[in-house]
């Protein structure tokens, strides 16, 4: 059992609000943590249809339960009425689990008003991963990718496939979400090409033979069932900056699968998957550490780029999957530096040690992507 770095809020009356995509471990996790909770399945057919036909069910059958979690609270949204009234009325508290909040934020269901807090599991982390398996190989990682079944499967390869497949016919088919499937799964593909890079909704249209319009569709599916996420710029500079946003799919050997892609140590497609591996764990980081912590990147119209910037500038990251890094790769970090005062400065790297950089703004620190996770952790870092 891989230790996750996720824990429920300490306040023990809370009820929480838990999405996370299919297959990141949430149900694993309760099983271990919460073994006294009563748990109501809604992926179980049956269970599915004594709720959906009376959600007063749930108020009839657990009206003095302490604990109690809904999995895949999104497939019967009356019963957050019933919750409501059991947060009200009998002080329950529930954990209300779901792999796509999509339906319940665009169909008005009742989000209980602020007596849930809303937390996120992710995918395996390379904080999580390390503890567990300090010699970890990122080609094979970056390959099998970092849901928990498939980075334990023997064959991830058919696993990501039957995932991706579940994913189309469960979350888009299922839920209606688009009517034209094949051209999402099209659009998948070139989502998963493209992520990491700026935005161009006119180019993914024409690659999948759709409007832009449905192209900007599509990629609220995505941000919608938390299969990705968008990367704003920063947009606070004297320069002149590009104002478009990036898009990461959430996991980074579902994106290599998408995109038929075994990215090898030394090619630009495995630097591609070492800088999504280092935004996951800053989203991981943010969600279990830091829920207001704020991600930016920083381009200018030249050209000059750094990957990450932090919250107010509290750190400005750098991703370079070379086993050297040079003085040259600091142009961007300089740059940044030269619009404002940045508090540190970092290239994570495929070194061995870590070491330090200068240039006319002071010290740069070149830390090995090891370092830099545990850094990160350690609350190091920032």
């Amino acid at each position: 059992m891989i230790v996750r770095h996720f824990a429920l809020p300490d306040q023990a009356d809370r009820s929480v609000f838990l999405w996370g995509p299919r297959k990141t471990g949430k149900s694993s996790w309760i099983r271990q943590h919460l073994p006294e909770a009563r748990v109501i399945d809604l992926l179980q057919t049956d269970v599915y249809y004594d709720y959906v036909r009376r959600p007063a069910l749930l108020r009839e059958r657990y009206e003095s339960c302490p604990l109690m979690v809904i999995d895949e609270v999104q497939k019967v949204p009356a019963l957050l009425d019933e919750v409501h009234w059991l947060i009200e009325n009998r002080g329950a508290r529930f954990l209300l689990t779901g792999s796509s909040p999509r339906k319940l934020l665009r169909g008005q269901a009742n989000l209980l008003g602020g007596r849930a807090w809303r937390r996120e599991m992710r995918p395996l982390c390379l904080g999580e991963l390390l503890d567990d398996r300090p010699s970890l190989d990122l080609e094979d990682l970056v390959v099998r990718g970092t849901l928990p079944p498939h980075f334990l499967a023997a064959h991830p390869l058919e696993d990501l496939a039957s995932y991706v497949g579940d994913y189309l016919k469960e979350e888009i088919a299922a839920e209606g979400l688009t009517r034209n499937l094949p051209a999402f799964s099209d659009f998948l593909r070139v989502a998963a090409l493209s992520s990491g890079e700026l935005i161009n909704y006119e180019n993914i249209a024409r690659e999948c033979s759709v409007s832009a319009k449905t192209a900007r569709s599509y990629y609220q599916i995505l941000s919608d069932t938390l299969l990705g996420a968008a990367l704003p710029p920063w947009r606070t500079s004297q320069r002149r900056m590009i104002q478009t946003d990036k898009f990461y799919l959430f996991e980074v050997g579902v994106t290599n699968f998408l995109s038929r892609r075994t990215p090898r140590i030394g090619t630009p497609e495995f630097g591609r998957s070492f800088e999504q591996l280092i935004w996951t764990e800053l989203l991981a980081y943010r969600s279990y550490r830091r829920r207001d912590l704020e991600l930016f990147y920083w381009r200018t119209s030249t050209g000059l780029e750094v990957d990450f910037v932090l919250a107010d500038r509290i750190a400005a990251i750098e991703v370079k999957a070379s086993r050297r890094v040079h003085e040259t790769d600091l142009k961007g970090l300089t740059a940044l530096a030269d619009d404002g005062p940045v508090r540190k400065r970092q290239v994570v790297c495929l070194e061995s040690e870590p070491r330090q950089l200068s240039d006319r703004h002071g010290k740069v620190g070149v830390l090995p992507w090891r370092s830099f996770v545990d850094r990160l952790w350690a609350d190091d870092l920032l």
